[in-house]
C-alpha cells in the first residue's frame, strides 16, 4: 500500500502553505529523506524529505495549491522500483539531433516559471534560473518578462536617419488589454499583513542623519586583507553598523523594548534582524545576541543569511523574534526612505546609498563618501530626544569606528 506524505507541522503559527515546486515527478526513484516538494509559508519556503526510500506514485498537490497541515501532498511506493522509459529511436545520420524544449524545462524550470513563460510567449533559453542548481523560478520568469533578459539583439549595422513626417492622426487602441490575477504568496501576504499592523497599531515617525563614512572606508582598505584571511569572509560595512546599533541600544533600551498591552518589554539582549532580499522576496533573518559578537562574526553570519535566502534555505526560528532591524536599502540604489518598523518591535534603522558629496568640514568644502540614515521608531515608547539621542550616537560609533572596541 502507497505511503502517503503529508504537510508536517512547521511551527505553531504556521497553519497554512503553499505548493511551490516538486522536486521529484512520478515514476522517479527517490531515496530516503531526499527533498521531495517544497512548500512556502508566510516565513519562509521549506524542503519536505522522502519519509521512505521508493519511487513516487501519485502527486497529490497541484503547484500552487494551498493546504493545511495534514493534508496529503503525494504517495510513495516504498521499496520500489521506477519504471524504465524506452529509448528513443535513433534519427536518421542527416537529420540534425533534435532540441527537447520539455525536456529541459521539466529538468530545470519550475512549474511556476513555466507557466509564466507559455502565456508571455518567452523562450525559456533566454531566462537564467537563481534557484538552487540553476532552476528557473518563477522570479526569474517574471523578470524576463518584465525586460530584464532582451528578447532580440539589435543588428550591428547602423540604420539610416529616419525621415521625420508628420505625425498621423491618433487612432483608437484595438489590441487586446488583459489582465492576471495571481495568488500572493504566503510571505507576501505575510509582509502585507504586518506592514498594515504596524501603521495601524503604532504611532510611527522617523528621524534622518547623514554619516560620513571616510574612517570606516579606510579602515576597511587597510585591514581587508588581513581580515579576509582570518575570517574567510570580506568586512563589509553592515559590521560597523550592528556593532554600534548594540551601543545606542543599550543607551536607549526603549528602542530595544516593545509594547505588550499597557505594559512595555525590556530586552537586556540585542537581537539584531537583517533584512535581506530572498528568492521569494524580503526575509529578515536575527542575528542572536549581537552584543557578544566581534566584526568577524557577525559579517560570517550576514554573508550565510544572504546566500541562504536567495537560496531560500532559511530555517524557520531563524525568522523568528528580534528586538530591532537594520534594513540595508542602499544596496538596491535607495538614497533615502523611511522604513516601516516589524511589529512588535520599537525601531528600524534604514541604510541608504553611499555617494560623494561636498560637505563643510572646519570651514572647508570637501568631498566626502556620505550615507543618510534613517531611524523609524515607535512614538508611543520612545521620544523624540531619545530618538534623536540613538541616531546620533549611531553616526558618532560609524564615523570614528575605533570607540566600538573602546566603548567610548
Amino acid at each position: 500500500m502507497p505511503l502517503e506524505v503529508k504537510v508536517p507541522a512547521l511551527g505553531e503559527s504556521i497553519q497554512e502553505v503553499q505548493v511551490s515546486a516538486w522536486l521529484k515527478q512520478p515514476g522517479e526513484n527517490v531515496a530516503l529523506d531526499e527533498p521531495l516538494i517544497e512548500l512556502e509559508t508566510d516565513k519562509a519556503t521549506v524542503e519536505v524529505p522522502a519519509p521512505a526510500a521508493g519511487v513516487v506514485v501519485e502527486i497529490v498537490a497541484a503547484v500552487g495549491a494551498v493546504l493545511k497541515v495534514g493534508d496529503v501532498l503525494a504517495r510513495i511506493e516504498a521499496g520500489g522500483a521506477a519504471k524504465v522509459a524506452k529509448p528513443a529511436v535513433a534519427a536518421a545520420p542527416s537529420a540534425a539531433p533534435a532540441k527537447s524544449p520539455a525536456a529541459d524545462a521539466e529538468r530545470t524550470i519550475m512549474p511556476a516559471a513555466r507557466r509564466v513563460l507559455a502565456e508571455n510567449a518567452l523562450d525559456a533559453d533566454l531566462v537564467t534560473g537563481t534557484g538552487p542548481g540553476g532552476r528557473v523560478l518563477k522570479e526569474d520568469a517574471v523578470r524576463a518578462v518584465a525586460g530584464a533578459v532582451p528578447n532580440a539583439v539589435p543588428s550591428a549595422v547602423p540604420s539610416p536617419a529616419p525621415v521625420v513626417a508628420p505625425m498621423p492622426p491618433a487612432s483608437a487602441f484595438t489590441g487586446e488589454r488583459r489582465t492576471r490575477t495571481v495568488r500572493m504568496s504566503p510571505i507576501r501576504r505575510k509582509i502585507a499583513e504586518r506592514l498594515v499592523q504596524a501603521q495601524r497599531d503604532a504611532a510611527l515617525l522617523t528621524t534622518f542623519n547623514e554619516i560620513d563614512l571616510s574612517r570606516v572606508k579606510a579602515l576597511r582598505s587597510e585591514h581587508q586583507e588581513a581580515f579576509q584571511a582570518r575570517y574567510g569572509v570580506k568586512l563589509g560595512i553592515m559590521s560597523f553598523f550592528v556593532k554600534a546599533a548594540v551601543e545606542a541600544l543599550q543607551m536607549v533600551p526603549e528602542i530595544n523594548a516593545s509594547v505588550e498591552g499597557d505594559s512595555t518589554v525590556y530586552h537586556d539582549y540585542c537581537d539584531i534582524g537583517i533584512a535581506v532580499g530572498g528568492g521569494k522576496g524580503l526575509v529578515v533573518p536575527v542575528i542572536r545576541n549581537a552584543e557578544g559578537l566581534g566584526f568577524g562574526d557577525l559579517e560570517r553570519i550576514i554573508a550565510d543569511f544572504a546566500k541562504r535566502a536567495q537560496a531560500n534555505k532559511l530555517d524557520l526560528d531563524e525568522l523568528q523574534g528580534g528586538t530591532f532591524t537594520i534594513s540595508n536599502g542602499g544596496i538596491f540604489g535607495s538614497l533615502l526612505s523611511t522604513p516601516i518598523v516589524n511589529p512588535p518591535q520599537s525601531g528600524v534603522l534604514g541604510l541608504h546609498a553611499i555617494q560623494d558629496r561636498p560637505v563643510a568640514i572646519n570651514g572647508q568644502v570637501v568631498i566626502r563618501p556620505m550615507m543618510y540614515v534613517a531611524l523609524t521608531y515607535d512614538h508611543r515608547l520612545v521620544d523624540g530626544r531619545e530618538s534623536v539621542a540613538f541616531l546620533a550616537h549611531i553616526k558618532h560609533c560609524v564615523e570614528q569606528p575605533e570607540r566600538l572596541l573602546l566603548k567610548v
